[in-house]
């Protein structure tokens, strides 16, 4: 609701932006890519998923054949029993990585949201009580000074404001990054999958693995980010009440713009962040 004061109402709108896009990271982050946009995007990427697949087939047969006569220092050898068997159980479970491969993702995927849940509901933080809101005392401080003492305070709040806007969008936009990697993941996984087919090849198939799992393990550090946050948040930043007002104003605000650059900073190095800790 607006107050009436331009300084405070461009606080409140910037803030009220922030607020919008922190909600819409929580509510996205509970989502599965099955259900997001109502589910078109998934059928579309299964779709693709699907096409993929006859590619990846025959990817399949040529990684088998190329690891086979790299590993194999003869064609007797494949007439071993042990070696014969050992083909044949690489090739049929790099088929099945191939054929279900996706539903061995989302599987993962479903594991690492449960993981999501339970910090979410640990914490005890979600949704509406992240929410950042301008103290009235602050509030108070901006409506008692004048037209000429407002001057300073326009500026002050000007460029605070666009810089929690900007960030705001930014971090959202890290967010649906992380969203459409998981869909191209999906739409392309039949390829590297075929990789395995082939000892020499496997590597492929594994780097696959592990960067769709820290994909996925990105939600989780952005969770708990957005907890830490959330938690610093509930706290307004301390300003001296005998201190002029721009001071305080310009205190409160670079205080929490320095919260919201760090929380920013740790969802876009989410990814980076998961690596290091996995060894991924």
């Amino acid at each position: 609701m607006a107050s009436g004061n331009w300084i405070v109402d461009n606080l409140n709108n910037a803030l009220g932006t922030w607020n919008d896009k922190l909600g819409e990271i929580w509510h996205i982050l509970t989502q599965s890519p099955e259900t997001f946009k109502d589910g078109a995007v998934w059928n579309v990427m299964v779709n693709i998923h699907g096409a993929v697949m006859a590619i990846g087939l025959g990817l399949l047969v040529l990684f088998f054949v190329v690891g086979v006569m790299k590993t194999m220092g003869s064609f007797a050898e494949m007439k071993r029993p042990e070696v014969a068997v050992k083909v044949f159980i690489r090739f049929a479970l790099a088929k099945a990585a191939v054929t279900y491969g996706l539903e061995l993702m989302m599987a993962l995927f479903r594991i690492v949201q449960g993981l999501m849940s339970t910090i979410m509901g640990a914490s005890g933080i979600g949704g509406s009580s992240t929410a950042t809101i301008l103290p009235q005392e602050m509030v108070e401080a901006i409506e008692s000074v004048g037209f000429f003492e407002s001057i300073p305070l326009w500026a002050v709040t000007l460029i605070g404001g666009l810089f929690i806007t900007v960030l705001s969008f930014i971090m959202i936009m890290s967010v649906y990054g992380r969203f459409f990697r998981l869909y191209l993941y999906a739409a392309i996984a039949p390829v590297p999958l075929a990789a395995f087919a082939g000892e020499p090849s496997q590597s492929v198939g594994k780097a696959f693995i592990k960067s769709y799992s820290a994909v996925c393990l990105e939600g989780a550090v952005i969770v708990l980010a957005c907890v830490i946050f959330s938690v610093f948040a509930s706290s307004p930043p301390v300003v001296d009440p005998d201190a002029a007002v721009v001071t305080q104003v310009w205190s409160y605000v670079g205080e929490l713009i320095f919260n919201m650059l760090i929380l920013v900073g740790m969802v876009k190095m989410a990814d980076r962040v998961v690596r290091e800790m996995m060894g991924l």
